[in-house]
């Protein structure tokens, strides 16, 4: 009898319980697992459940394959290049991403540009297919790394609520939760919060979440589309020069500049498009339904009324979702056994596509801070440096989003800031590539680099790129091209390449 107690004892008995499924919480709940610790995740939700389009990026290519060798989850390194995605795995959705694609529009106007790309960019992240980022839909790859996580041995608990904690004297979490109208108690040593959103912690925690002292200010109205129009069909039957593009722009992170903000597309292998109107510094949306929002903005730009004439939003999420302001973060990321992933403790905007590789470079830190200390040996301090350099990180992803939107008013401007992303990528990218992984995500804390970008940035903010003259452009971007000299090893701001660039990231090795 006593054996059978001590079993059932075992069993709701864990080292970390992690609460969601995402993709974060499921590649930390396998990582975890791998290193032999006992570990239950749990998710309100059912698989597959909609959630917004996302891209990937080299950077998260990169930290997944090392993730994949350091933890013997080969399915990582599947998931990490296009080709082998379509080889591995056909079964889950992606799409190709060979890289960024930016295009401005104005009100009432039809889409312009020249032979020399004027109103053209196009910055390849990859040399080929087969190489290539992907475009993640999330309701197919959160559920395939679900699935993974029970296979090696995680425990979840599915379409259950977490709906009290208590720490106990012996530095044990009492969790209930509440499944199938019935009440059950574990007991776990760590909860990581991995839902993405700051209202588990702040709901069990006391945590906070706030906007303030954010630059960027934007809101997002998105959906998946059916039957939307491909932007390259539009330009080729158009007659614009696609001859020399490094790669068809709907395979990419495809950008359009918008007077109200900016819109995004992600394509998908079936057909389907993610896409979201981001709107900057808009209290406009507030009690007025989403798809008429939408639709409002769009008719307003020839070129993409017609890339939406025939959609319609796709059956799942079947709506148009408004996002409320995006910029959050919360007042601390950890606490007395408790700590919360990346995407947990702050967002800025999607302009860069930093969503996921900055997810994963955060899921990277806590597993490996937990394999080198020991389930009961953190340091506090240790902890505190990952939360301070999240910190960094969110600040210096603002000041980047936010210069694209200040300069997005003038395309050639909006091409010269965006490149400051660009470098903090490339120096990134090439640190890591030869082992050397720097301490924040995108080199935030590089000194440098830093005071590049935020003396750039406070420029921006003082040039008004919608009213000021050309002669005041022109200098601003001859200033960022003299600042990124000391880092540009790929050609960017060339005039030779006329706002094609045909590969910038590092390879990666296999």
């Amino acid at each position: 009898m006593q054996q059978i107690m001590n079993m059932e004892r075992d069993k709701n008995h864990f080292d970390f319980v992690i609460v969601g499924s995402g993709f974060a919480g499921s590649i930390t709940a396998m990582c975890l697992k791998q290193l032999g610790y006992r570990v239950c995740m749990i998710e309100k939700d059912k698989h597959p459940r909609f959630s917004v389009g996302e891209s990937s990026t080299p950077i998260a290519d990169m930290i997944l394959r090392d993730l994949s060798r350091k933890y013997d989850l080969p399915f990582f390194m599947h998931l990490s290049r296009y080709g082998t995605w379509q080889t591995e795995h056909p079964e889950i959705i992606c799409g190709l991403k060979r890289g960024f694609s930016y295009y401005p529009h104005e009100i009432g106007n039809t889409f312009s540009s020249n032979d020399d790309h004027l109103n053209e960019l196009l910055v390849a992240a990859s040399f080929d297919d087969d190489n290539s980022d992907t475009n993640w839909l999330r309701s197919d790859v959160d559920q395939f790394l679900a699935g993974k996580a029970c296979e090696i041995g995680v425990l979840f608990y599915e379409e259950a609520e977490v709906v009290r904690v208590h720490r106990t004297e012996a530095s044990v979490w009492e969790i209930a939760i509440k499944k199938d109208q019935k009440q059950m108690l574990i007991h776990s040593v760590w909860i990581i919060d991995a839902t993405g959103s700051p209202h588990f912690s702040g709901k069990f925690f006391g945590t906070t979440s706030s906007a303030d002292g954010f630059e960027t200010n934007s809101t997002a109205i998105f959906t998946h589309f059916n039957e939307a129009g491909y932007w390259f069909d539009y330009l080729t039957s158009r007659g614009f020069n696609t001859k020399d593009y490094p790669y068809n722009p709907d395979h990419s992170a495809l950008h359009h500049l918008i007077k109200e903000g900016w819109i995004w597309m992600l394509r998908f292998n079936n057909g389907l498009l993610s896409a979201g109107l981001l709107m900057e510094n808009s209290d406009s949306s507030n009690g007025i339904d989403a798809e008429k929002i939408w639709h409002s903005v769009i008719n307003q730009y020839p070129s993409l009324s017609k890339i939406f004439r025939y959609s319609k939003p796709a059956e799942i999420p079947g709506k148009f979702i408004n996002s409320g302001r995006l910029q959050r973060k919360l007042n601390r990321s950890f606490g007395d056994g408790w700590i919360a992933l990346n995407h947990t403790v702050g967002f800025v905007d999607p302009l860069h596509s930093t969503g996921i590789a900055h997810t994963l470079a955060g899921v990277e830190k806590i597993v490996n801070l937990f394999g080198k200390a020991g389930l009961n040996k953190i340091e506090i301090s240790d902890i505190k440096i990952i939360q301070e350099e999240s910190s960094k990180e969110l600040k210096f992803i603002d000041k980047l989003v936010s210069m694209s939107y200040q300069s997005r008013h003038d395309f050639a401007l909006f091409s010269a800031s965006v490149m400051l992303y660009f470098i903090a990528s490339i120096r990134y990218e090439q640190s890591r590539l030869k082992g050397d992984i720097p301490n924040t995500f995108l080199c935030a804390d590089h000194e440098d680099l830093s005071a590049i970008i935020e003396e750039t940035h406070h420029e921006l903010k003082m040039l008004d790129s919608e009213t000021a003259g050309q002669e005041q452009i022109h200098k601003q971007i001859e200033t960022i091209r003299g600042r990124i000299e000391p880092y540009n090893s790929v050609g960017l701001m060339d005039p030779s390449k006329k706002n094609m660039y045909r590969h910038t990231a590092v390879n990666l090795i296999n």
